[in-house]
């Protein structure tokens, strides 16, 4: 199972868009609170995603008597995130730009970034779609409750360490990390939609691959 999830923490963690709002917040007022809140929102966001995909698959395994579900079930999640992988390449000029709300977040509290945070992991169709393999992984592994619930917590802090990194990089450097950390948002801008698209299309395919196999 572990070499199941691993794939899909990575993708998680792969996805440059979360970053981008973290290090607006790091040049906020409140920098360290607010993206704090930010990264609390996000890894709970993944957990709450990761944990109701779990009780689905829980639910649908208890009126399916056959194991193929698991096989289909991923073979229409790696399909899903081929289409969305490729729909975001082709439209990648298009993403050129952060989008209006990014730069509303000079007014951010950490109330307002823990919920961005939340709805970001938790309500992004890309994320929610790595959210739904974990969870149907970790359901199909056939592990006890307190297993179960142990693998979800553990999922969502490993997808979580690239949203932490700036707000670490701050902490350390202080001051010196704006012009950095501003860099590395212009670069995310650009090229954040080629990036999300190749991990997509790859992790897209391994779960086709591995559902087609298991037919």
């Amino acid at each position: 199972m572990t070499g199941d999830l691993v794939p899909l923490a990575i993708g998680i963690l792969a996805s440059p868009f979360p970053v981008i709002p973290v290090i607006l917040l790091l040049l906020t007022p409140r920098a360290t609170a607010n993206a704090g809140a930010f990264l609390g929102g996000w890894a709970a966001g993944v957990l709450a995603g990761t944990a109701a995909f779990v009780g689905l698959a829980n639910v649908v395994e208890g009126f399916e008597e056959t194991p193929t579900w698991v096989s289909w079930a991923r073979v229409l999640l790696g399909g899903a995130l081929v289409i969305v992988g490729v729909r975001q390449f082709l439209a990648r000029k298009e993403s050129m730009e952060a989008p209006a709300w990014m730069r509303a977040l000079d007014d951010a509290t950490p109330a307002s970034a823990v919920r961005l945070g939340a709805l970001l992991s938790g309500a992004n169709p890309k994320i929610l779609l790595l959210s739904a393999a974990a969870g149907l992984t970790i359901a199909a592994a056939d592990l006890t409750t307190g297993a179960t619930a142990a693998t979800v917590v553990t999922f969502a802090p490993i997808g979580s360490p690239s949203v932490a990194l700036p707000l670490v990089i701050h902490l350390v450097l202080g001051e010196r990390a704006q012009a950095p950390l501003l860099r590395a948002k212009e670069w995310l801008t650009v090229h954040n939609a080629t990036i999300m698209a190749v991990v997509l299309l790859i992790i897209g395919g391994l779960l086709l691959s591995k559902g087609i196999s298991e037919l």
